[in-house]
């Protein structure tokens, strides 16, 4: 039961209208959603939003915020996003991303570090595991991707509304958009950047890198490669737990986050 006020909002960037919900109170945590989209107030961040103020924006490009021309790669995307946190006049802020999200994360973070007051990242891309491969998501095909992205989704809260019901017609338009973004942004190299994984030893805030212990989507190599790479660290791996952490076990995934806030 959602009992935080949650607002809807747009805020203009570069020319763009960029879609965003916000809700709870206290510091502000950006949190970057991956490839299915925005999902909308999920549980987690009703909990957090406790201690801090939850800004949950659509990436341009998908749903309902608009894509700049210039929007062609990871890099431009983190460059804009850290562009949207200084026309919101935030400051410093806590970042949180899943997948896609979490790539972004990562390199606003390399680029960028003293904007940073905490930084976690989400069964992330960006890294390519030594062990393993990452799925082929464009190959599988979005419903495919869903089925392998929950280890058990009969437990998942709300799995029906966010995964199963019809779609309006605008919003099957919306998720069109989005896999095309997605592809635009990920596909060569495909989900990771080579430079990235040197880069990430600049990270110099307080970082909790989260994987599901059965992510079929992305192996936990990925997470175990993020967390050497960024010093100081910690890793949490949630077992019986698929791809999507944040979703499949939104009461263990926010007390992390709100121990890692309490950490700056």
């Amino acid at each position: 039961m959602t009992t935080t006020t949650v607002v809807e909002e747009s805020v203009e960037v570069g020319g763009s209208s960029i879609h965003l919900l916000r809700g709870g109170e206290g510091p502000p945590l950006l949190f970057l959603h991956s490839i299915e989209g925005n999902l909308g107030w999920l549980p987690w961040m009703e909990e957090v939003s406790k201690s801090a103020t939850v800004y949950a924006p659509t990436h341009p490009g998908f749903g309902r915020s608009e894509r700049p021309e210039m929007l062609e790669s990871i890099s431009d995307m983190a460059k804009f996003y850290l562009w949207v946190i200084q026309e919101m006049g935030l400051g410093q802020v806590s970042l949180a991303g899943h997948f896609l999200g979490g790539w972004i994360a990562a390199e606003m973070a390399v680029m960028a570090p003293d904007i940073l007051r905490n930084l976690v990242l989400v069964d992330a891309a960006g890294v390519r595991p030594e062990n393993g491969e990452v799925a082929d998501i464009f190959l599988l095909g979005e419903d495919e991707t869903t089925r392998l992205s929950f280890h058990d989704a009969a437990s998942v809260p709300g799995y029906a509304d966010l995964f199963e019901r019809e779609l309006s017609p605008e919003e099957r338009e919306s998720r069109v958009r989005g896999r095309e973004m997605t592809t635009r942004l990920c596909w060569k190299p495909y989900m990771y950047d080579r430079s990235l994984i040197w880069l990430l030893q600049r990270v110099n805030v307080p970082t909790l890198v989260v994987w599901g212990a059965e992510d079929k989507i992305i192996p936990a190599d990925s997470g175990r490669r993020i967390h050497t790479a960024i010093p100081g660290s910690r890793l949490e791996i949630i077992p019986e737990c698929g791809h999507l952490p944040h979703v499949e076990k939104p009461d263990e995934f926010s007390s992390m986050v709100v121990r890692q806030l309490s950490r700056d």
